[in-house]
């Protein structure tokens, strides 16, 4: 691996450890209101060893996923609109309340393992986990969402 790609791969693991810190407010246990909304959700799926990447942004009106692998500089992208009962039914796989109380792990993807990264944005706040699936009491949620997705991506990927 060439020393670009591997500060490349150091700049995105710092920067998503920065990201979990500033998000992580322990002084404050307020849950998130009727009017602080889901705005948009990324699934992100990152790997250190050869460059592979899936990149899903849902917003209220469109799903966009870019997926590809640097090392081959192979890159697809694909986006559609979603009606507003699919937003819904999105959203819906999610506790509001519990968004402040999911915990994430470390980054493998710098020892080649693969990262997956979800992003929450509210209108009050964005809310960032990384490989949160060893929090087994609230992923049930992030499983829900990603059974959802599934549904509405096309049968084949870009």
């Amino acid at each position: 691996m060439s020393a670009i790609k591997f500060l490349r791969l150091k700049i995105f693991f710092s920067t998503v450890l920065l990201l979990i810190f500033f998000s992580c407010n322990k002084k404050s246990k307020k849950t998130i209101s009727k009017n602080n909304e889901i705005t948009s959700i990324s699934v992100s799926n990152v790997s250190g060893n050869l460059g592979n990447y899936r990149i899903i942004k849902i917003t209220k009106d469109s799903i966009t996923l870019k997926q590809g692998n640097t090392a081959r500089q192979i890159h697809k992208q694909w986006a559609s609109s979603i009606n507003p009962e699919v937003w819904k039914q999105l959203i819906f796989s999610f506790d509001a309340a519990t968004l402040n109380k999911i915990k994430s792990s470390e980054s493998i993807q710098a020892k080649g393992g693969t990262d997956e990264v979800f992003q929450i944005k509210t209108s009050k706040k964005s809310h960032i986990y990384v490989n949160s699936y060893n929090d087994t009491l609230h992923y049930k949620q992030f499983e829900r969402f990603k059974s959802q997705l599934e549904k509405i991506l096309p049968k084949e990927h870009p």
